[in-house]
């Protein structure tokens, strides 16, 4: 299989059964939802799914989802506030003075109330509810309009669709979640409600002063994000397109041309892309999905979608390894027909000489009808321009860094390996063909094509600078 399923680990899959089913059916990244807890409750499962990796003999990436700056509403006077089309609530601060007649709907978040001006849309409950600012009030005070009848109950999450908000990506708690998820020996890092690049490079930073260096996924959620996605890209290592709360900040309609425009980019830029939320919903409850969300998976698929990823089906679905299955039977029918066209078009002249290094290599497996691709890699970029190219034959990445066989675990068509050979090989070359000789996965005869950095003699480093025909 070449596009990566990611599943979230909760209630109805943290048993260790559950875990090696979920493996045994193609997962090799398990995110971990720090919103619903912290490091101290995901130690034992951490220390689980290493067990089992060592049992599936295949590398396991461990995704730490961070929480970030989600903005909610505070608890009600009573347990919940009927609204309907037109009727008027009260949003802020409490008063001494009271707030009138109205319901009143705590919220003491001072940047948020401080951007606020008539006119703004509100949105609570996911969506569910939408309501316009008529006034201000008072300084920290506003009187909103519903746009639609629903209930209001404690505790929402509140959102600005469009509203560009002076908020950090990473709370303080975020910060904690990530130092203590490092020292547990996470692999990789999703940050919430990115908007700037500066976002970016600040957990960067932070991951740097815990002493490791893990990739750094980019969750799109807000609109602003996604207006900067030109500047995010360069300074982040890949991107989800997070489209539960990407959906609430613009109108549904807009988001399936989003989502393309945002995959699109990634490929060009080969930065892994994940497309989740709401992939296949039903499956939480019912054993197999609609038609529409088997389009959806597919589509996505044939997008240019690294992974795809399941949130609720896995973590607290009734069948959570059904879901895994499921996911990976449409992928795979939909790669079927990737392969139907004919691969590789000639990339752009302003591309790099490393990516026409990576389109010759693709183009020389598919002409040489080549069983295989290995690339030497260090920092896995010649593997990720490879699987950019969304070759016809698996690419098999042999690296002797472990931090890069569990980042390259996100990237579409890709087989990470640690190199375990002889220490004295310092050849690349040699160290692919070595790794071909021993390894049963290749059958004698086999044409292999090989990337690598060929160094002259007494250079320490040379970047991938060679393409070879082996025949085993």
């Amino acid at each position: 299989m070449y596009t990566k399923i990611i599943a979230t680990v909760g209630p109805a899959s943290r048993s260790p059964e559950i875990l090696f089913k979920l493996m045994e059916a193609g997962v090799r990244i398990f995110r971990l939802n720090f919103s619903h807890g912290d490091a101290g409750s995901f130690g034992e499962l951490i220390m689980q799914i290493r067990e089992l990796e060592k049992k599936i003999g295949e590398p396991v990436t461990i995704l730490q989802d961070l929480s970030g700056p989600k903005i909610r509403i505070g608890v009600l006077d009573e347990d919940s506030i009927s609204v309907v089309r037109g009727s008027r609530v009260a949003l802020g601060k409490r008063r001494k003075d009271g707030h009138g007649a109205l319901p009143f709907i705590p919220f003491d978040n001072q940047n948020v109330l401080d951007s606020l001006e008539p006119g703004d849309k509100v949105v609570l409950a996911d969506g569910n509810l939408q309501f316009s600012i008529a006034e201000r009030a008072a300084p920290d005070l506003f009187i909103l309009e519903a746009e639609n009848a629903g209930f209001v109950t404690s505790r929402k999450g509140l959102a600005l669709p469009g509203k560009m908000l002076k908020l950090p990506a990473l709370t303080e708690k975020d910060k904690k979640d990530l130092a203590e998820g490092l020292a547990l020996g996470i692999d990789a890092v999703a940050i919430s409600f990115v908007q700037t690049p500066e976002d970016v490079l600040e957990a960067k930073a932070l991951i740097r002063q815990c002493g490791k260096d893990v990739p750094v996924v980019v969750k799109l959620e807000r609109q602003a994000g996604v207006e900067r996605l030109d500047a995010i890209l360069p300074v982040t290592d890949m991107v989800m397109v997070a489209r539960g709360d990407l959906g609430v900040e613009c109108p549904l309609s807009l988001l399936p041309a989003m989502q393309k425009r945002i995959i699109r980019a990634c490929n060009k830029a080969a930065k892994p892309v994940i497309v989740a939320t709401q992939m296949l919903l039903s499956m939480v409850n019912a054993p197999s999905p609609t038609r529409a969300e088997t389009t959806d998976v597919a589509n996505a698929v044939l997008d240019g979608a690294d992974c795809v990823m399941l949130s609720e089906e896995t973590a607290m679905g009734n069948y959570p390894v059904k879901s895994v299955q499921m996911m990976r039977e449409i992928a795979s029918r939909a790669e079927e027909l990737l392969f139907e066209e004919e691969p590789h078009g000639v990339p752009p002249e302003n591309r790099s000489a490393s990516e026409f290094l990576a389109y010759c290599a693709c183009l020389l497996a598919h002409k040489a009808q080549a069983a295989a691709m290995i690339a030497h890699t260090l920092s896995g970029k010649s593997a990720r321009l490879l699987s950019a190219q969304r070759p016809h034959r698996i690419v098999h990445a042999l690296t002797p860094v472990p931090e890069v066989v569990k980042a390259l675990n996100f990237s579409w068509g890709v087989r990470p390996w640690l190199w375990h050979g002889d220490e004295t090989i310092h050849s690349h070359v040699e160290r692919v063909e070595s790794f071909i000789d021993a390894n049963p996965v290749f059958a004698a005869g086999d044409t292999i094509i090989i990337t690598a950095g060929q160094m002259r003699q007494g250079q320490r480093f040379s970047g991938t600078n060679l393409v070879k025909i082996f025949n085993k």
